[in-house]
């Protein structure tokens, strides 16, 4: 999956225009349509989500949708295979290294909130850890999270928040 194919700027000016939108073909752009507007037949909604994906692959705006599919469907195991497509992509399109615990705070431009790949990096690891949480892998969900508070020194993310879930949890207080 590679959110350059058929583009001729560097990856990071791709992968920032992508996020915004850019760069879906028009039929790509149709099936999220047609699947936001069949939302509630779920095996309709999939399958415009997977010709999405077919046709642009790893495209930011595809995965987002599939994560919330399966987000607000209740298939979390799904949405987390999507969050993990999700953090490689991310981690690809800010030079960081392939496994989100040897990310190092100053590999990437991560206390502005404006940077946005490296905002988006951020977001995609505070939605892991907390799929991790809640489908009871907790230790790895606060390894998450306490990384993205090392990377987010200023907390604009809000990986405290998923801290303390994770200490409600062992003391039994959530599910």
């Amino acid at each position: 999956m590679d959110l350059t194919t058929g583009f001729n700027e560097p990856p990071s000016i791709q992968a920032v225009e992508a996020l915004l939108g850019g760069g879906l073909p028009p039929a790509a752009e149709e099936h999220l349509a047609l699947a936001a507007s069949l939302y509630d037949r779920d095996e309709l909604a999939l399958a415009h989500l997977r010709q999405a994906e077919a046709i642009a692959p790893a495209h930011p705006a595809v995965l987002i949708g599939l994560y919330r599919f399966y987000f607000y469907k209740g298939r979390l195991v799904e949405c987390l295979d999507v969050a993990r497509i999700c953090l490689a992509e991310a981690a690809h399109h800010n030079n960081l290294a392939d496994d989100w615990r040897e990310v190092q705070s100053g590999d990437a431009n991560f206390s502005s909130y404006d940077a946005m790949l490296p905002r988006f990096y951020l977001f995609v690891l505070k939605g892991y850890a907390y799929l991790q949480m809640r489908l009871g892998n907790l230790d790895e969900g606060l390894a998450a999270a306490m990384k993205l508070l090392e990377l987010d020194a200023s907390d604009k993310i809000g990986a405290t928040v998923l801290i303390e879930v994770h200490q409600r949890m062992e003391q039994g207080d959530e599910e």
